[in-house]
């Protein structure tokens, strides 16, 4: 979402900090690694890094797909994507004498299973995810912190999509009695990126109201 992201700059801007909105395509690894020299260009040193991006096979066009189309692309972005996109942020942290912290976003049910084609294929990559994830914290310790993080049922444009019945459903059947927000998941990437987890590295937080214990 280009026009969000730019959206979002200029927001940060106009709180007198700095920013700067980079396209990429994380299938692409020559814009992965454009977009990581740009950044500390107009930056400097990063401190922290978040993967946040991922492919959207479940509404708009991508959703009327083949489970393989579907499958494919969930690999080339949110798990290749990722294992790229870390790669380039080892060096970009790399320039920090202090070194950083990166995060990267898997999914809570890789650890409880879900039923479902679609369940299936975010389960293989999102997997993936996580197990990449503490393998790169293992190879990077001490200098730089690799951690997860693992949203459950959260409200995005596919619970915009949802029958008020199963959206209630959904609701009622996680511990906490609500859907998460995005604030939910941003407040734990900020105490991921902060001093007060300077001690944590290649682990998981599940954010999802206790849906998966």
């Amino acid at each position: 979402n280009e026009a969000g992201a730019r959206g979002v700059e200029r927001g940060i801007v106009a709180q007198g900090r700095r920013a700067v909105a980079l396209r990429m395509d994380l299938a692409v690894p020559a814009d992965i690694e454009r977009a990581g020299r740009e950044a500390v260009d107009a930056l400097g040193p990063l401190r922290v890094w978040v993967n946040n991006a991922g492919a959207d096979i479940l509404t708009g066009p991508a959703g009327a797909g083949s489970d393989l189309e579907k499958l494919d692309r969930l690999l080339a972005v949110d798990l290749r994507g990722t294992v790229l996109a870390s790669w380039v942020a080892v060096e970009c942290l790399g320039h920090s004498g202090e070194g950083g912290t990166i995060i990267n976003m898997s999914w809570d049910r890789v650890l409880s299973g879900m039923a479902g084609s679609h369940p299936q294929m975010f389960a293989a990559v999102k997997g993936g995810v996580l197990a990449f994830s503490k393998a790169l914290a293992r190879s990077v310790a001490p200098r730089i912190r690799v951690n997860v993080l693992a949203p459950g049922w959260i409200a995005t444009a596919f619970a915009d999509g949802l029958e008020a019945g199963r959206y209630d459903a959904v609701a009622a059947s996680v511990p906490l009695g609500r859907w998460g927000t995005a604030e939910d998941v941003a407040s734990a990437a900020v105490y991921l990126a902060s001093p007060a987890a300077a001690f944590v590295t290649g682990q998981a937080i599940l954010v999802g109201g206790g849906d998966v214990m």
